[in-house]
């Protein structure tokens, strides 16, 4: 007796797929966009962009040396998180040298603040995939169960089970999808959640330090002021 020639599995699942309606066109654009997410972010949210062993050594040896342009001119060159911050209070402190050093605190940590927002900011894409996703699954269900329930209704004969079939894959095809998608995109969410926020702290620890460096010499230059007065009467 004669077998049956395979098909591969593959090929009707995705003839599937692409048969169940237009929402999952959407579904398949979120997908490939929280995939683009994924990638970015493993390249971007790491520590060597926030905070990396090299400018923070090259920071501390500058700050002792008391280089405050030279330390300037590379945190310009880099593109860190830390680098942008000391970036503001160098320019801050040069442009204003007889600033109060509260005002240079409370400018690094609001400098600090936005980059964490921003960082936060950035991973909640992945939530709202997550949220969004099986909402529009839903949606597709909704219209795979109204074409079911509309071949019961219709006087197609024996066509009307091959219709109501039709409708109740398309509905499942496009839960399963939004689920599928929503599921992941959480996951990861809270992956790069709790990395963020070893992240932020990595960046008030290095703020901490840069700040307590730039007190010491601050607190040298108000000590030899009234030194200098004296001198003069």
């Amino acid at each position: 007796m004669p077998l049956a020639p395979d098909h591969p599995n593959t090929r009707s699942v995705l003839d599937a797929i692409l048969a169940a309606g237009p929402v999952m066109y959407v579904l398949l654009a979120l997908s490939v966009f929280s995939v683009m997410l994924v990638v970015v972010y493993l390249m971007t949210i790491r520590r060597g962009a926030v905070v990396s062993s090299g400018f923070m050594a090259t920071a501390d040896a500058l700050l002792r040396k008391r280089d405050h342009l030279g330390l300037l001119a590379v945190s310009n060159r880099h593109g860190e998180a830390i680098a942008r911050v000391v970036q503001k209070v160098l320019d801050f402190t040069t442009k204003n040298p007889t600033a109060d050093f509260q005002q240079v605190r409370d400018l690094a940590e609001t400098e600090g603040t936005r980059v964490a927002a921003n960082l936060n900011n950035r991973v909640t894409y992945l939530a709202d995939i997550g949220m969004i996703a099986p909402l529009i699954g839903l949606l597709g269900t909704a219209v795979g169960i109204v074409r079911s329930f509309s071949a019961l209704g219709a006087d197609l004969g024996t066509a009307r089970y091959a219709l109501l079939s039709k409708g109740v894959s398309e509905a499942l095809i496009n839960t399963c999808g939004g689920l599928a998608i929503g599921i992941p995109a959480m996951i990861f969410y809270a992956f790069f959640r709790g990395r963020v926020q070893r992240l932020i702290s990595d960046l008030e620890s290095a703020v901490t330090h840069i700040l307590a460096l730039l007190s010491v010499h601050h607190g040298e230059r108000r000590e030899r002021a009234p030194v200098l007065l004296e001198n003069e009467f």
